[in-house]
């Protein structure tokens, strides 16, 4: 059995993986989803200090206090630029890297650099108007497609980002470039949307592409097929060792 820790995006939390933590801790398999600094029930955390390197030392210190190896490391949207920062820190401890429809930025990049510019811009106006210069109000689920049973949930469960977690740019020494197994899953049901670049980016450096007929949130709208692909990488992962 292998042991997964499943990274959220902005304005999520532990709480969008429920299902796919279930299905995979009934194959045996062990499972931290934890909750980034400041949102969901960490948003008594909220500062404008709270940034990516946080919440990239929010997932490091789990591993490393955890003791956890051979780690299934998967990041959803923003949760792409922390597992890749997770990633170049200890990658001793990384088995596999899974982005799921997700961000992949090289180094010295941040999440906004990557971001089309009318979306970003949409982001600086919200944060200036209504979040007192410095946190992001959440995207509603309808603007990520999520499936319409699930939208009202998500939209009270979601919570404030800070600004700086998309503004500060990443920093990769480039030892990220040793882990070989990683996998891009795009959400081919939710448009416009950034990560079609992305996909095409992981396609170049050869790693494997899945594309799932669903919204952003797949973890939610497609959740037995998700926690199947994340079995797959296990299984590929070991065929190959």
């Amino acid at each position: 059995m292998s042991t997964y820790v499943l990274v959220h995006g902005a304005w999520h939390g532990s709480w969008c993986w429920k299902r796919v933590r279930s299905a995979l801790q009934a194959m045996g398999h062990e499972v931290f989803t934890p909750t980034l600094t400041g949102v969901a029930e960490r948003s008594h955390l909220l500062s404008p200090h709270v940034d990516l390197d946080t919440h990239i030392n929010d997932v490091a210190n789990l591993i490393r206090l955890e003791e956890l190896s051979d780690v299934v490391l998967c990041g959803h949207s923003y949760g792409g630029a922390v597992i890749s920062g997770v990633a170049d820190r200890i990658p001793e401890r990384v088995g596999a890297l899974v982005y799921l429809d997700a961000f992949v930025l090289e180094n010295g990049q941040s999440l906004h650099d990557s971001l089309p510019a009318p979306m970003r811009d949409i982001q600086l106006e919200q944060a200036a108007q209504s979040g007192d210069g410095w946190k992001v109000p959440p995207i509603p689920a309808e603007g990520f497609n999520v499936n319409p049973k699930d939208r009202d949930w998500v939209n009270r469960q979601c919570t404030p980002q800070p600004l700086a977690t998309f503004q500060q740019p990443l920093r990769l020494t480039g030892a990220i470039e040793g882990i070989r197994n990683v996998t891009f899953i795009l959400a081919a049901a939710w448009s416009p949307a950034p990560f079609s670049y992305f996909r095409e980016k992981a396609v170049a450096k050869g790693w494997r592409t899945v594309d799932m007929q669903c919204g952003h949130d797949v973890m939610l709208d497609m959740p037995d097929e998700l926690t199947r692909e994340l079995a797959a990488v296990v299984v590929q992962r070991t065929a190959s060792a």
